[in-house]
């Protein structure tokens, strides 16, 4: 099998595409994700890339990898998601986009995939035990053990964004509860702690990203404020999981300097001296990450592939 198709199904985009063994993007798509209009729209966009990538190279794919928005159980089921894709939970992918185009079809959530990409092909790569979060709308994280995803028992390993997080006792997260990191310290949340704090309206983290970069120290003090508290959060997790690496991704990781240098401060200060030599990395393969390891998770589903080849 040295081509297989991989999708990253998101709230706003859709992106699908041909992956070889060694990890390089042979052919790509994307395209809006009908969010509002439903599961069936939902799976026919996904089949309907996957076909023109397969038209596009003349031929068929063997076997297609999901990462989609959502917790998604070992069968491929979404047992819970936000609104953000209309009539997602219940959703079965795997069974539906197998009969959609009757080829084995892996899913997982898109963060596990993300971990997983990194920790195949990005900077995580020859290290056993890698710890990935991304930080961008939400936060997650994954953990990928001997090129295993560790998806928990419900799929739902990896919530970093809902740990406990002191700046934001008294703010709403998008689970329902109050005081967890996502609603401080992902992108959209610093963007609206920065309207709070100058008294404007909530706009784009990046126009505060160039703020502070322009000697704005409001705009600065909130990037070290929100890296400080993901910081925290990693060092509790290296505490706990005690990775060979941390690899840090996602939209936020890729501000500026200020928001990286307090999460790398953060984590030095709170893990365990023994742990002191545990590596905070960067992405290096930034927005692919979850395509690759949508890729990679066909190829550790070998004998299911197989399976359903016979």
């Amino acid at each position: 099998m040295e081509l297989v198709a991989a999708v990253d199904v998101g709230g706003t985009k859709t992106a699908a595409a041909l992956v070889g063994r060694d990890g390089a993007l042979v052919a790509r798509l994307e395209t809006a994700t009908p969010a509002s209009l439903g599961s069936t729209a939902i799976l026919d966009t996904v089949a309907g890339l996957v076909g023109r990538l397969a038209a596009a190279e003349g031929g068929t794919v063997g076997a297609v990898g999901v990462g989609t928005a959502g917790v998604v159980d070992a069968d491929g089921v979404v047992v819970g998601a936000t609104d953000a894709l209309n009539g997602w939970v219940g959703t079965d992918v795997r069974a539906g986009l197998q009969a959609r185009m009757e080829v084995p079809v892996t899913v997982v959530n898109d963060v596990h995939a993300h971990g997983l990409g990194e920790a195949t092909y990005g900077v995580g790569r020859g290290h056993r035990r890698v710890l990935t979060v991304a930080v961008g709308t939400g936060i997650g994280g994954a953990v990928v053990d001997d090129g295993v995803l560790d998806r928990g028992r419900h799929g739902a390993a990896g919530h970093v964004g809902h740990l406990p997080c002191p700046q934001a006792e008294t703010l709403a997260c998008s689970c329902g509860a109050t005081g967890h990191l996502e609603a401080f310290a992902s992108g959209p949340a610093l963007a609206r702690e920065h309207a709070r704090r100058t008294g404007g309206t909530a706009g784009d983290l990046r126009a505060v990203a160039a703020a502070a970069a322009a000697g704005d120290t409001t705009a600065g003090d909130l990037l070290a404020d929100g890296g400080h508290a993901v910081g925290e959060a990693l060092a509790g997790l290296v505490n706990v999981l005690d990775p060979d690496v941390v690899v840090v991704g996602g939209g936020v990781a890729s501000i500026g300097g200020t928001w990286w240098a307090a999460l790398t401060r953060a984590a030095a200060a709170g893990v365990l001296p023994l742990l002191r030599d545990v590596p905070v990395l960067r992405s290096e393969i930034g927005a692919t990450a979850a395509l690759l390891g949508a890729a990679a998770l066909v190829r550790t589903n070998a004998k299911e592939v197989a399976a359903w080849t016979r």
